[in-house]
């Protein structure tokens, strides 16, 4: 019998986290930010061969970044530029080459399992097809792609059992086009991707509200999957997994992590794709069923986001330095590092999740063992469930590397219930909801 007094979740803390967070620097950040605000525009269409202003002088030096840090951890990045030429309608009237910068830092034991931070290059104004205007882009969104650099530089200090990831991603005012080509590419690779973590506006704390607040950010994730089929979504409607797709599953890691390990902040959990009618270069990947989120500011200040730079009746409008709080930004870095890091020290997340308990007095989880060659880590496996209405998981048992385990008088219609794998020194992998509707895939 299981009691819940003696199942709360415990869990073992990771002074290597810690250390992480410790090391991301808001003086770099603030380097970063005003050497791609001093690009005068980063718009999709702007100058290509200048080299100081333009978004082809933005993405060299971006490249020459990640390569400097690879140089520093002896070669331990694959940078490169990915590109396709792309032509639309609306916002791209012309062939464009679109180029992202992307780096990739394998993984020692399953280099195929892949978690991703990324940060957008582009930059606009008011009219979305003005390419010649200054456009600082300060918070929106050299601020995502300064932590992404950021990141970059402290985990690369570190080995892995996963690959990270870090993405600049380029055309996201145009279409989200950069996260569509690196989305398709991942798939067509065969990539074993089990987060994305977008970074877009992570610097600003003074709102259009009038509300000032640097101790909450926010995390947007969808909930069923869009690419679900007819014959899954009839199961979920008998079994649940509405509030448990693996982006909300994500999204509760994320809010553990920021619980544990940075200090001073909260992150509401926003049971939502993006902002309301709003989106954001996570959904490509959403697109394709896997596991992306929004992770940004709380408060928005619409007076600096996509406006020309100009004074009316006493407002300053425009995306420049002073609407970017520095050390805010390295604090949102801060969260994605340390859930980077903890999800590639951790064992790929549990696969082929099934559960049974109609009419039993019991609760019975089933599982795929994981690939010991990939995940030499693995301790073994913990269980959690939760009320059906509560937000965060609630309790859990530590069930062993077993393939198979009965929570005996657990009657599983009064939970949601789901499955971590552990490693030996107790990183844990996000939960996986039992069924199609929460897996991370295989």
């Amino acid at each position: 019998m299981i009691s819940l007094a003696n199942a709360e979740v415990i869990y073992q803390d990771q002074a290597k986290l810690h250390q992480i967070v410790g090391q991301i620097s808001p003086a770099n950040i603030e380097k970063d930010i005003t050497k791609l605000v001093n690009f005068g525009t980063r718009h999709t269409l702007s100058e290509t061969e200048s080299e100081t202003r333009g978004i082809g002088a933005a993405r060299r030096w971006i490249k020459s970044e990640f390569e400097q840090i690879s140089a520093n951890c002896g070669g331990c990045l694959e940078v490169y530029y990915q590109t396709q030429v792309i032509q639309d309608e609306k916002r791209i009237p012309g062939p464009t080459e679109v180029v992202s910068v992307i780096a990739i830092q394998r993984g020692i034991s399953d280099p195929n399992r892949y978690v991703l931070m990324s940060g957008d290059i582009d930059s606009r104004v008011s009219d979305v097809m003005d390419f010649t205007s200054d456009s600082p882009g300060a918070n929106d969104n050299a601020s995502g792609l300064a932590g992404t650099l950021e990141a970059a530089r402290v985990l690369s200090q570190y080995k892995f059992n996963g690959s990270i990831v870090y993405a600049a991603l380029a055309g996201e005012e145009q279409g989200l086009f950069g996260g569509k080509i690196l989305a398709a590419a991942a798939q067509k690779a065969g990539w074993r991707l089990k987060a994305v973590l977008n970074n877009d506006m992570i610097g600003n704390i003074a709102g259009i509200n009038g509300v000032i607040n640097n101790s909450s950010a926010r995390v947007f994730a969808e909930g069923t999957r869009v690419n679900e089929t007819k014959e899954e979504a009839n199961s979920r409607r008998f079994t649940g997994g509405e509030v448990d797709s693996p982006s909300r599953n994500l999204a509760r890691y994320i809010d553990w992590i920021a619980d544990r390990y940075i200090p001073n902040l909260d992150t509401m959990v926003i049971y939502r794709l993006d902002r309301f009618g709003r989106g954001g270069h996570h959904r490509p990947f959403n697109d394709l069923g896997f596991p992306a989120v929004r992770i940004m500011e709380t408060n928005e200040n619409y007076n600096r986001q996509h406006q020309d730079l100009r004074s009316e009746k006493g407002i300053e409008y425009g995306d420049t330095l002073t609407g970017v709080n520095f050390p805010y930004v390295a604090k949102l870095t801060s969260l994605n590092a340390a859930s980077l890091a903890s999800m590639a020290w951790a064992p790929s997340p549990p696969a082929k999740v099934s559960f049974k308990g109609a009419v039993q007095a019991s609760t019975t989880l089933r599982w795929q063992a994981l690939d010991k060659q990939q995940n030499p880590q693995l301790a073994g496996y913990k269980i959690y469930w939760r009320y059906t209405d509560a937000p965060q998981w609630q309790y859990s048992k530590y069930v062993g590397d077993v393939s198979e385990y009965t929570l005996e008088n657990v009657v599983i219609d009064n939970y949601f219930f789901g499955l971590a794998s552990v490693s030996k020194d107790g990183f844990e992998s996000p939960v996986v909801f039992p069924g199609p509707a929460g897996s991370f895939g295989e």
